[in-house]
């Protein structure tokens, strides 16, 4: 039987985290800063997920994905980087009309949602094959039907 552990570490959480805690890293710097801590501390795994700077809330910027992957692999540590690819997929029924979202609804195309994995190439990335209930809000895992969200 194998005993070997692998241990995944999120270190900035998914959804809105820093409203929970002021201990979230919200620049690259501090996330990279933290991945790389959590490795040396045994980490195998860096799950990624970025913050806006101004804001610490959730972002999809692919730029601030570069620039944390960056400073991962410039580090002298091997953790496998996990770019999560689950992003954009939250719905929070309006209070008026659960037909619709509400604040804090956050949907994009799945092609949208790989963009920083095609880009930046991490050792693996997540993929969420199904939509799941999750505390006030659903997230939708969705393979197709937005192709004219943006015409």
């Amino acid at each position: 039987m194998n005993k070997n552990v692998i241990l995944s570490c999120a270190v900035t959480g998914a959804g809105e985290t820093t409203e929970k805690s002021s201990h979230v890293p919200i620049s690259p710097k501090e996330i990279a800063d933290s991945a790389i801590k959590a490795a040396k501390a045994g980490a195998t795994i860096a799950h990624i997920h970025v913050r806006d700077p101004k804001t610490g809330k959730l972002s999809h910027d692919i730029s601030l994905f570069q620039e944390v992957v960056e400073r991962i692999r410039e580090a002298d540590t091997d953790v496998i980087i996990n770019i999560t690819a689950g992003g954009g997929g939250d719905w929070v029924p309006s209070d008026e009309d659960p037909t619709k979202g509400g604040e804090g609804t956050d949907i994009q195309t799945p092609e949208e949602r790989h963009e920083p994995v095609g880009l930046l190439l991490p050792e693996i990335c997540t993929l969420d094959c199904g939509s799941v209930n999750f505390g006030d809000q659903i997230y939708i895992s969705l393979v197709h039907g937005l192709e004219d969200k943006h015409n």
